[in-house]
């Protein structure tokens, strides 16, 4: 009785039944980015016209393109720096494997170790 109102830490909360705003990347920012866009876009529109249900439809429209246009963004930006950590890991692990041999791009080489080589 006192504890369910307590939120679960593997309890998710899911909008429309489907979209997990917890563990979907860029879920929660794009759903209140949306939200602020209806509402500046609708108030807006109703200030300026003075139409009601125009404006309540300009507000849905504005939620749709702000969090649609957001998520987008949202997740290009995500791709890129998961492709930028992968380089960074990638380079990690060749530099650990090269360090020290005749293959470390770091290493300088002289002219006498260039000869010998």
């Amino acid at each position: 009785m006192a504890g369910e109102g307590d939120s679960e830490p593997g309890k998710s909360f899911k909008l429309l039944g489907f979209l997990d705003v917890k563990n979907v990347p860029c879920a929660r920012e794009s759903v209140l980015y949306g939200s602020l866009g209806s509402l500046v876009m609708g108030l807006g529109h109703f200030l300026a016209t003075s139409r009601v249900r125009r404006s309540c439809d300009v507000a849905v429209g504005g939620f749709i393109c702000t969090m649609l246009g957001y998520w987008f963004y949202c997740r290009f930006n995500l791709a890129q720096q998961r492709i930028r950590q992968r380089m960074l890991q990638e380079g990690m692990k060749n530099r650990i494997l090269y360090e020290g041999s005749y293959l470390d791009p770091e290493k300088e080489q002289t002219g006498s170790e260039k000869s010998d080589s």
